[in-house]
């Protein structure tokens, strides 16, 4: 909606990853595994991206993901909206995608 355009939106963001993190617990090599800061990187940056639908900006998030973290097997991102414009009494609005490397 327009006014949320002007004024901003609170989103919240869960992401799961499949990871073989077996060689990087082995070895104790973080460039083995996945970066915890990598990952909040990439959501900050697509989330701060305007754009018209959450569905839009979830799979900006995963595309990301599958280009940039080569050991991901797999990932879900979820988005939240609280409290959507919408008539009657709504917690939030979510949207849940997945993506394989396969």
């Amino acid at each position: 909606m327009d006014e949320e355009a002007r004024v901003g939106q609170q989103y919240l963001v869960d992401v799961e990853l499949k990871v073989d993190f077996s060689a990087a617990a082995d070895e104790d090599d973080l460039s083995k595994t996945i970066d915890y800061c990598d990952i909040n990187r990439i959501v900050q940056e697509e989330m701060s991206v305007r754009s018209k639908l959450i569905e839009h900006v979830g799979q900006r998030i995963l595309k990301r993901f599958k280009n940039e973290l080569s050991t991901m097997e797999s990932a879900t991102v979820e988005i939240k909206k609280p409290n959507p414009p919408i008539n009657g009494n709504v917690e939030y609005v979510s949207v849940v995608l997945s993506v394989s490397q396969t």
